[in-house]
């Protein structure tokens, strides 16, 4: 019997490299070499410390780059096939919001602190959709009772100010998923919130998912959280992936020292917070204008030997079909990780 192809993805990012000018003739590679795809209906998590090229990687989708400093300056990004790199800023404007929907890290820096959020929905819809004034309003209502949020008609006429936390962040759901987009972007979008409404978030984005049949990229450092929603996950280091694989496998048996390093920082459940301390990395992300030679990480790493400090270590692919960023991943035995 012939096999059966696999379907293509719906997203697919190959070799991008996201390069940013400082002035005085310096550039870094902010995203360097970054490649991963996304089916329907499937959560890619990005994860990796401050600093090591998520947020770039997702504003490189959207083209949002910072005008006259930062642009893509190698590879592609295939939205069902179509290069978005290659596309005029009128063109990308039609995808943004009905396409590809993100909800942005921070609502009350990313929502319009002038308008009412219904209006701001409403906008979006008018947009891409075309509907007329008052029946965008309506469906913005809509949206406002979709994600959970009480009294819709009410609240849409609130401005941001007015509203708590985790209401914006709904609010923000909300705009991002008012077009039904293919791909939502989800960019740390439970940071500023609690344990509560942390979940109840979640929760939501799981269910609005399984609805709609999106693709969602989740970009976090909370290794908790990719636990709790993703399918795969992609561990970036200085704006390199280091680690890429299904996320039970990734958690269970980490193959590069920065993830094992990552998943050894988080609370096990179980565990005596009074006679367990929790493991740490050492040092900090290095500046990418100062990268040290050979392996990004080795100035960090346990493991590292002289050889690491001499040559950059490929993406390699493991035998079960994982990507690892290590000279020595297939000699190391490195600690277990949490359960996913």
């Amino acid at each position: 019997m012939n096999a059966i192809p696999a379907p293509a993805p719906l997203l697919e990012v190959r070799d991008l490299q996201t390069t940013f000018d400082l002035g005085r003739n310096i550039q870094i590679k902010a995203v360097d070499g970054v490649s991963f795809s996304v089916q329907p209906g499937e959560t890619l998590a990005i994860v990796g410390e401050s600093g090591s090229g998520k947020s770039v990687t997702s504003l490189s989708i959207m083209g949002l780059l910072p005008k006259g400093t930062g642009r893509v300056t190698r590879g592609q990004i295939l939205l069902r096939g179509r290069d978005l790199v290659t596309l005029p800023e009128r063109e990308m404007r039609k995808v943004r919001g009905k396409d590809i929907g993100m909800i942005f890290q921070e609502p009350m820096t990313s929502l319009n602190p002038v308008h009412t959020i219904g209006h701001q929905i409403a906008e979006v819809i008018i947009e891409h959709q075309g509907l007329s004034q008052a029946k965008a309003q309506e469906r913005a209502i809509e949206m406002l009772s979709l994600v959970g949020i009480p009294e819709s008609r009410r609240r849409a006429d609130n401005f941001p100010h007015q509203m708590s936390g985790g209401m914006r962040q709904r609010a923000m759901i909300a705009m991002a998923l008012s077009c039904q987009p293919s791909v939502l972007i989800a960019d740390e979008p439970t940071t500023a919130l609690d344990v509560t409404i942390q979940a109840q978030i979640l929760e939501l984005m799981k269910d609005l998912q399984s609805e709609l049949g999106m693709a969602m990229i989740f970009i976090t450092h909370d290794l908790g959280v990719v636990a709790e929603v993703a399918d795969r996950v992609i561990v970036m280091y200085a704006s390199q992936v280091v680690e890429s694989g299904p996320v039970a496998d990734i958690f269970e048996r980490p193959q590069m020292p920065y993830t094992a390093g990552l998943l050894k920082s988080i609370p096990r459940l179980g565990s005596s917070v009074l006679h367990q301390r929790l493991e740490t990395i050492p040092g900090q992300v290095p500046m990418l204008s100062r990268l040290p030679s050979g392996c990004r990480f080795r100035t960090r790493c346990a493991h590292a030997l002289p050889a690491c400090a001499q040559t950059e270590p490929p993406l390699s692919l493991t035998p079960d079909g994982r990507e690892v960023r290590c000279l020595r991943w297939a000699e190391l035995t490195l600690a277990e990780g949490i359960p996913a």
